[in-house]
């Protein structure tokens, strides 16, 4: 069972997340929070497996709670919903260690099938918004290109060519097909860069990607 804490100002938004995510089997709210300060108290309380995280609330805001919540011993995955899909927050969040963002319009589906995936431990930005997001967002200037870069020679040639796959916002399963790999084999590889650059999640990695010039 995966375990689900919502965090909303809204009640009627907390109402219908939670409403959506009990409907499947493998799903289960357990908490609910209105600011950021719940999500952090009931993430050390319930030890949830996700977090479903407002950016834009009073009080503690997202941003704030996302970091936190990476911080914790048991760090939750953290997940950020928001009304607009290139929030200016959503950068500066998922650096701080939350693993994507959906929007509050999402499908019932596509919700479930978000937080499954996050659980699984992949990001679940879509491909197109991640792309979007990146390149609106992730822009250093010369001395941080040269950092991203450095830091990324420890990959070998096809940890690359995933990776750069990764930062152009395609799944495994798209990037096995245009490397010619099978979808365990680019989720090996994915697993391998992360360890290789200390990170937690696939979406930090394709900043770094985008930072060093590689897309």
């Amino acid at each position: 069972m995966i375990r689900i804490v919502v965090v909303d100002d809204e009640q009627l938004v907390r109402s219908g997340l939670r409403m959506i995510l009990d409907s499947a089997d493998d799903l289960e709210v357990v908490g609910e929070g209105a600011d950021g300060a719940d999500a952090v108290r009931l993430a050390r309380d319930l030890r949830p497996d996700v977090v479903l995280l407002d950016i834009r609330m009073p009080g503690v805001d997202g941003l704030t709670a996302a970091a936190d919540l990476a911080a914790l011993p048991t760090a939750p995955r953290v997940v950020l919903l928001t009304t607009f899909d290139l929030d200016e927050y959503v950068h500066r969040a998922l650096r701080a260690g939350a693993v994507g963002f959906l929007l509050k319009d999402t499908p019932p589906r596509d919700l479930i099938g978000a937080v499954r995936t996050v659980h699984e431990g992949n990001a679940m930005l879509a491909p197109s918004v991640t792309k979007r997001m990146l390149e609106r967002f992730a822009t250093p200037p010369r001395s941080g290109a040269v950092e991203a870069a450095r830091r990324l020679e420890v990959l070998t040639e096809r940890e690359r060519a995933v990776l750069v796959a990764v930062a152009q916002g395609r799944s495994n399963a798209e990037a096995g097909r245009d490397l010619g790999m099978r979808e365990a084999t680019v989720k090996a590889h994915v697993s391998r860069i992360l360890a290789k650059l200390d990170m937690t999640n696939r979406v930090q990695a394709a900043i770094l990607a985008h930072d060093a010039g590689w897309v």
